[in-house]
């Protein structure tokens, strides 16, 4: 491995979406790759063909795609190392099985499930960890079972499984990038099934003669694979190979430090998605879901290429890591503020004009979806929202009229005579020439004087009416980006829908 290009893998099940969590191991192979201006390969490992999803190889490439995480080898695109999904690989494995079983590291186990359950229960009350018996290991490895009881099995063409004899008084050790020395006792592993009855070979099997035949350097997974490693390494030590380098990354955990799950919130990329969380955002909030650049450094928010620059192994901690939503929500308005107008308008475009699809505007379409249009409005509500799609949904008065005014503002706001000032201060903005948000507050500062009343008597009503609601950007900046015309009939409307306080 000395001198070789680093090569890394995720490796995923099409069971269904793509978790944070796998979305996290994706990343940090991702990175790692290129930080080390290695490969980055996606695998499918469907052995178990029983929990295949219709379309989730498509969505789970289709999600990292989205998140900039883009491999340089997939079923996809192709390689050098293919195929690249599991299910097609069957003749490989089933090569490599018979090798073991010649060297009498494999052997044919024909116990039914019956059995299996009953010694497993057999062996918990007796306060035992369950494993296999090794009933069916042949009397030339050890065992029990005279070579001529196997040949009738399998004459008769009863179903089996292959199964791994471990060795027996051993240890198994590895030195694991993150964690440091992890050693195992061989009696405590079982002699797990490498090929099933279907003819399809366990997870643990197939994953390790792929490992080594793509020929990837470094393993990077999550923390739930570590009790797999000690099956693995005895497989690359019986066919003789060199193991890759290995690293088990921390649990997600959520607020109260159970492990991450659906039942506490959203735990699937696409969820996120649908959301309208941007790609930046998530990718830089799972990032930080165990990694940190180290002392000193108050950066917070990073690039793609920012973290492929800095990323390492090294960084990466032991212990869980928590799913804080509150960090992601306010990532998310970082990118937003950062974010060049030009993107965010190429964004919100799409989703306006879909919205137009549904409900008509009384304002000119070719006007408020134009460029210059849409940019006014990103300056004015940058900061006050939350996800890019809030540029339409929450400041739905840019485009559309008001159908509701609040009413708790409303019964705060109106006086007996507001009604009157309103439609007073419609003759001074008609003649306005330059309706700008200057102007505006000029010609509303000398109105409301010489009445003796404050500002705020006509600031608040002029918001309610202009946009439905009490809150806001600037009210002259507002005013100004709607134009004229807009603001004109929507005072008048206002006058109209909106009762008097008795």
């Amino acid at each position: 491995m000395v001198g070789q290009r680093v090569r890394t893998r995720f490796a995923p099940s099409p069971t269904g979406y793509l978790h944070v969590g796998g979305l996290r191991t994706a990343l940090y192979n991702y990175l790692f790759a290129k930080k080390m201006h290695g490969e980055f390969i996606i695998r499918i490992e469907d052995t178990d063909q029983t929990r295949k999803v219709e379309g989730a190889q498509q969505n789970l490439v289709k999600s990292l795609e989205w998140a900039g995480i883009v491999a340089d080898e997939s079923p996809e695109k192709g390689g050098n190392f293919g195929p690249y999904v599991q299910s097609e690989r069957l003749d490989i494995y089933a090569r490599y099985c018979q090798q073991l079983l010649d060297d009498q590291h494999a052997y044919y186990c024909f116990a039914s499930h019956e059995e299996l359950e009953e010694n497993r229960q057999l062996q918990i009350k007796q306060g035992l960890q369950p494993k296999y018996n090794r009933k069916w290991l042949p009397e030339e490895m050890g065992g029990s079972m005279p070579p001529s009881a196997i040949r009738k099995k399998l004459d008769e063409g009863g179903p089996y499984v292959i199964r791994m004899k471990v060795p027996d008084y051993v240890s198994v050790w590895f030195e694991d990038i993150i964690r440091g020395p992890v050693e195992f006792d061989s009696a405590t592993i079982d002699d797990q099934v490498l090929m099933k009855s279907d003819g399809f070979p366990t997870y643990h099997f197939a994953s390790v003669i792929d490992d080594h035949l793509m020929e990837f350097t470094h393993i990077i997974r999550g923390e739930e694979w570590l009790s797999s490693m000690p099956k693995h390494l005895l497989l690359y030590e019986f066919f003789g190979w060199e193991p890759p380098k290995v690293a088990h990354l921390p649990l997600l955990l959520n607020a109260d430090r159970s492990k991450l799950s659906k039942r506490q919130g959203d735990v699937a990329v696409e969820d996120y998605i649908r959301k309208g969380y941007s790609s930046d955002a998530i990718i830089n909030f799972v990032a930080m879901l165990g990694w940190n650049e180290g002392e000193g450094s108050q950066q917070e928010v990073y690039s793609m290429e920012q973290l492929i620059e800095k990323f390492s192994l090294e960084r990466v901690g032991k212990a869980g890591a928590v799913f804080n939503i509150d960090k992601l929500n306010w990532l998310e308005k970082q990118y937003i503020k950062s974010r060049p107008t030009e993107n965010l308008v190429a964004v919100i475009k799409p989703i306006l004009l879909a919205e137009l699809e549904l409900k008509e505007s009384l304002m000119p379409p070719e006007v408020i979806t134009s460029d210059a249009y849409l940019a006014n409005v990103i300056e004015l509500m940058r900061e006050r929202v939350g996800f890019e799609h809030e540029f339409v949904s929450f400041s739905s008065y840019f485009f559309f009229e008001p159908a509701t005014y609040d009413e708790e503002a409303v019964k705060k706001r109106w006086m007996a005579d507001t009604n009157a000032l309103l439609r007073e201060f419609t003759d001074i903005l008609y003649s306005l020439e330059e309706f700008t948000a200057d102007n505006i507050e000029v010609k509303l500062k000398e109105f409301v004087a010489p009445k003796g009343l404050k500002a705020a008597a006509l600031i608040h009503p002029l918001r309610i009416v202009a946009s439905g609601v009490s809150f806001g950007p600037s009210l002259y900046h507002m005013l100004e980006v709607l134009g004229k015309e807009t603001v004109l009939r929507r005072i008048l409307k206002g006058i109209e829908h909106i009762d008097v306080p008795s």
